[in-house]
């Protein structure tokens, strides 16, 4: 009997592979992986939105403080940052909690979609991990067909949160239950959004990118369509988010706008389907632009390769954040009738009522700055993405040291956040000015843009450190990031001790042009960014690398 006709002898072997074989330890496998994750953003929803909850009733008491809420919403800028203005003559607090918070707990559904769709999708098969899993009894629909249920379990995890939230609020248990699915539905579309752009490209990164990208244009089409009408128009019904947010919960509740995601979610997957099938395996339908035959000089230093892996995440989420702050700086006109009306204002900011433009300014530019300390984190761990993938053991066998390679990633990383500083500086200064009409607040907030350097510097040490002290550490970062966000945003609503707050670097620079600078903190801050950046060093160099 020759070996191509000896019978099998494996019962695996005996039985055809069908399209969704091995389908079950593929979830289990994904589910394991993802679990995490999971679990960190549906809990943390769960806290944040009751907390928020009743941080929004401290706050607004009465009618005459919604009422006075209200009016900001009549500025295009709150629009934009907002959603669309339901109840309008008679501003409720749910109505204000579903067309204020609804929007800002879609977003992080469709980011957590993206992210995770992309990791086990395109991620899995760029690694190499998909073909060795494909040469076992595996069909071909199979690890995809996974990868989407674990992001629709992940969304409803995430969509439950979001409804339990509400009820401990106090909302109406039908207007909880369609936030909830909202949420659910917005995440699903843009994951398979994701699931599309996987088939296009080669790369994890590209393809989740171009996918965030997708996230960001719903945003704008969304905003621009509330504007053109308070309570959407035409335009606004081309965005996923508005799709969510027309529900109308808690003003007047409508299921149907639900079911355009829903459909949005299957033809999506269909497509993503078909184009799956005209691609091989690692490969992308949009081929890779061939490089230069030599790179340049530039490239060829670590510099020049940090600049080239996280430039152009810093230019995009600099735009993104640079119109951000642009719109926030705009609304300084909207706040003197907003203030009149609410005397505990400072209650839930540091915001002063004999200065509130000056104030509101300090502490918009507050809240922006969070962005550039994630993308200092960001571009820090970018370093232990290139370690995990063996591709950093390949620069440091070209003759580079790794206290040479660290030390240019991590400058290079703080240039680039410095100048996103600078910009955001200037994005909130040209929306003061455009709403003053005074020039001078340009420059007053440029330069309080720049007061903010140390304590950044400070957060991306940190991550150099933990990633010297051991590669599996480096993620613990991001904790002091969301904590920081947390304690920004709602430290005063929750009424956090000042222990609690001050555990914040941001907390511990001035706002000016509110109030005067404090050197002290800032030289504090930069020299423990120092020395936590060389401790860093010198931890790489004692431990071996996770790969190569």
């Amino acid at each position: 009997m020759t070996a191509a006709t000896a019978a099998p002898t494996h019962r695996g072997q005996r039985r055809a592979a069908g399209p969704l074989t091995g389908l079950r330890s593929l979830l289990r496998l994904h589910l394991r992986l993802a679990r995490r994750g999971i679990l960190i953003w549906s809990l943390a929803v769960l806290v944040l939105v009751p907390a928020s909850i009743h941080a929004m009733e401290d706050v607004y008491p009465d009618q005459a403080a919604l009422d006075a809420r209200a009016t900001l919403l009549d500025n295009p800028s709150a629009v934009m940052m907002t959603g669309p203005f339901f109840a309008a003559d008679h501003y409720t607090f749910w109505a204000m909690v579903a067309n204020e918070l609804l929007l800002y707990l879609l977003v992080p559904a469709a980011i957590m979609s993206i992210l995770l769709t992309a990791r086990l999708t395109r991620g899995e098969e760029e690694s190499g991990r998909l073909e060795l899993l494909r040469s076992l009894p595996t069909g071909r629909l199979a690890p995809s067909v996974s990868a989407l249920l674990v992001m629709a379990l992940a969304n409803l995890a995430l969509g439950a949160a979001v409804a339990a939230g509400m009820l401990i609020g106090g909302g109406e248990t039908a207007d909880s239950l369609a936030l909830g699915l909202a949420t659910v539905l917005t995440g699903l579309v843009f994951g398979a959004v994701t699931a599309v752009t996987a088939q296009l490209t080669e790369h994890a990164g590209t393809a989740s990118g171009t996918a965030l990208g997708t996230l960001a244009l719903a945003f704008l089409v969304r905003g621009i369509g509330d504007v053109i009408e308070r309570d959407g128009s035409w335009l606004s019904w081309f965005s996923p988010f508005a799709w969510a947010q027309q529900t109308r919960a808690f003003v007047d509740l409508r299921w149907w706008p639900l079911l355009v995601s829903f459909a949005a979610v299957a033809v999506l997957l269909v497509i993503a389907g078909r184009l799956s099938h005209r691609r091989d395996l690692g490969a992308g339908l949009r081929l890779a632009a061939a490089g230069r035959a030599a790179a340049s000089a530039a490239l060829l230093a670590p510099g020049g390769l940090t600049r080239r892996l996280v430039g152009g995440t810093h230019l995009a989420w600099g735009i993104g954040l640079f119109l951000f702050a642009l719109a926030f700086g705009s609304l300084a006109s909207s706040l003197t009738g907003f203030a009149e009306n609410l005397p505990d204002l400072a209650g839930m900011a540091p915001i002063r009522l004999d200065d509130l433009t000056g104030s509101f300014s300090a502490f918009v530019l507050m809240m922006i700055a969070i962005g550039p300390v994630a993308l200092a984190v960001s571009g820090m761990l970018r370093m232990r993405t290139e370690e995990t993938a063996g591709r950093l053991a390949g620069v440091l066998v070209a003759g580079t040291s790794r206290a040479r390679l660290a030390g240019q990633w991590f400058l290079v990383v703080l240039l680039g956040t410095a100048a996103m500083q600078v910009l955001l500086g200037l994005g909130v200064g040209i929306g003061v000015w455009s709403a003053t009409e005074d020039t001078a607040w340009i420059g007053e907030m440029t330069l309080a843009a720049l007061t903010y350097l140390s304590a950044v510097a400070l957060y991306a040490a940190i991550a150099l450190a933990l990633y010297g002290l051991g590669s599996r550490l480096a993620p613990l970062a991001w904790l002091l990031v969301v904590y920081t966000a947390l304690v920004t945003f709602l430290g005063q609503m929750l009424g956090l001790p000042d222990l609690a707050m001050d555990l914040s670097p941001l907390q511990h620079v001035a706002l000016y042009p509110s109030a005067d600078v404090e050197p002290v903190p800032l030289v504090v801050m930069g020299v423990a960014a120092a020395v936590l950046a060389v401790l860093g060093l010198v931890l790489l160099r004692r431990r071996d690398l996770a790969a190569g």
